[in-house]
């Protein structure tokens, strides 16, 4: 295969035959020569040896397309993610340390622990400390040490034992406090912007020549993460969501004309909200963000409300928070602290404009409930499914800065964990398709009205 290098820092591509390109991520030894190389301790830790074939080849990749045809070609692959034959660190000299950054979501105490175990266990490393408060925590010099002991039971609760926050990103300080605390690898979880940061300082790192490895591991609660399968905490909030459908569905069967109204996380992408709908069946409307939808005339949300009522005499609406916030007036243009607009409550709106348009039709009596669970679902600790997830995200990580990697991030592509650049998951964000199979089967779920041809002089919401 030969290397065709396209702006080297940001892209490293690999050309084979048929159309392969492996999209690989950056290694140590791009730029600093000649460093040594070490066995990996995993050849000799009891707990692996049954396994027939544990370190993974350097030539296996993972195609980001499997769904293909006969004559198309073989398209982009990542490099697969595992444990190599040969390590860049010894054990004893890695000085490792991990950030959490942004909002809440369920798992982050899970990566945490498994990072800290991975290294011991399976690499011998004892020096890990945690970066208090985000990135912000790098130049104030608040860190702690963690040891196993330390993360032994953090997974059972929710949220982030090293705390978090938005913003607070200063490369060149960030950076100045790695060098003279003498890290060598930096793990840093978060979602897209706290990613954008991690590619900043993997950057300047680089550009210093400095032998630190930064692995990141994507978080969002939302699954908006571009690339990979889904994030962790993903499966945590759908599961939890159904909570608050069922009481608001209990509420809407409990009296007449009742509406059970439920906000869920989903500021540009509306996977939970489609996701929970899908696996409640209890739900007759969902809107999402990627969805236009209005409110008046034929065809409209008021119409299809009264349909339902009539139909059931009762009805649960979900509605993700970032839908509909064109037609919320007096739009917020501010963004906060991680350059996320600030969006006008969609569901508080919601509930209001119904009450007030049933009010004045003055033909039928409704009863509405508003349910906002988004602090809750973000607070809870990851089910099984999530902790198996983080965990494996976690070990992947490890391993791959062990293995000299830097510069990426891990995750799970076609079922398979992988190593990705930086820039592929930071370009653009991950959306429901509405002309996709998965949203089809939603609708045809709720049997609602798709709301894609508003009639003249209709206010319609989009995003």
């Amino acid at each position: 295969m030969d290397s065709n290098g396209v702006d080297e820092q940001e892209m490293k591509l690999v050309q084979g035959a048929a159309g392969y390109v492996l999209e690989d991520v950056p290694h140590l030894s791009d730029y600093i020569l000649d460093l040594p190389t070490y066995p990996n301790p995993l050849q000799s830790n009891p707990a692996y040896s049954v396994v027939r074939q544990y370190f993974v080849d350097e030539d296996d990749t993972v195609p980001q397309k499997i769904v293909v045809h006969k004559d198309s070609p073989r398209g982009t692959h990542f490099r697969r993610a595992g444990p190599r034959q040969k390590v860049y660190f010894k054990p004893a000299d890695v000085r490792a340390c991990i950030v959490t950054c942004g909002g809440l979501c369920p798992g982050l105490n899970t990566v945490i622990r498994e990072i800290v175990c991975g290294l011991h266990y399976m690499y011998g490393v004892t020096e890990v400390l945690g970066v208090n408060c985000g990135f912000s925590g790098f130049y104030s010099k608040n860190t702690v040490t963690l040891t196993p002991k330390d993360v032994s039971d953090i997974h059972k609760r929710g949220g982030t034992m090293l705390g978090t926050s938005r913003g607070g990103h200063d490369t060149s300080k960030i950076v100045d406090n790695i060098q003279d605390r003498e890290i060598n690898q930096v793990y840093i979880i978060g979602g897209d912007g706290t990613q954008k940061g991690a590619s900043a300082i993997y950057k300047e790192i680089r550009r210093r020549g400095l032998k630190v490895a930064v692995a990141g591991i994507p978080k969002t609660i939302d699954n908006d993460i571009p690339v990979i399968d889904k994030s962790f905490g993903f499966d945590t909030a759908v599961e939890e969501a159904q909570r608050a459908i069922n009481a608001a569905h209990v509420e809407a069967t409990s009296v007449e004309n009742g509406i059970g109204l439920v906000k869920l996380m989903g500021r540009y992408s509306g996977f939970i909200a489609m996701y929970a709908t899908l696996a409640s069946r209890d739900v007759d409307c969902c809107l999402i963000p990627e969805s236009p939808f209005y409110l008046e005339g034929k065809g409209g949300l008021y119409e299809f409300i009264a349909k339902r009522l009539r139909e059931n005499g009762h009805m649960v609406i979900v509605v993700a928070e970032g839908a509909g916030q064109d037609l919320v007036a007096e739009s917020i243009e501010q963004q906060d602290a991680s350059g996320n607009k600030l969006l006008k409550d969609v569901g508080l709106w919601m509930s209001l404009k119904i009450k007030e348009h049933f009010a004045k039709q003055r033909k039928m009596d409704i009863t509405l409930k508003y349910i906002d669970p988004t602090y809750m679902i973000r607070a809870i600790p990851a089910n099984a499914s999530d902790n198996v997830y983080s965990t494996l995200l976690a070990q992947s990580a490890v391993h791959g800065a062990m293995a000299g990697y830097t510069g990426f991030i891990s995750g799970l592509v076609n079922g398979r964990h992988t190593y990705i650049p930086f820039n592929r998951i930071t370009e653009k964000q991950n959306k429901v398709v509405i002309t996709d199979r998965m949203w089809a089967r939603m609708l045809s779920s709720t049997n609602q009205p798709s709301f894609m041809n508003p009639p003249n002089g209709a206010t319609e919401g989009a995003n």
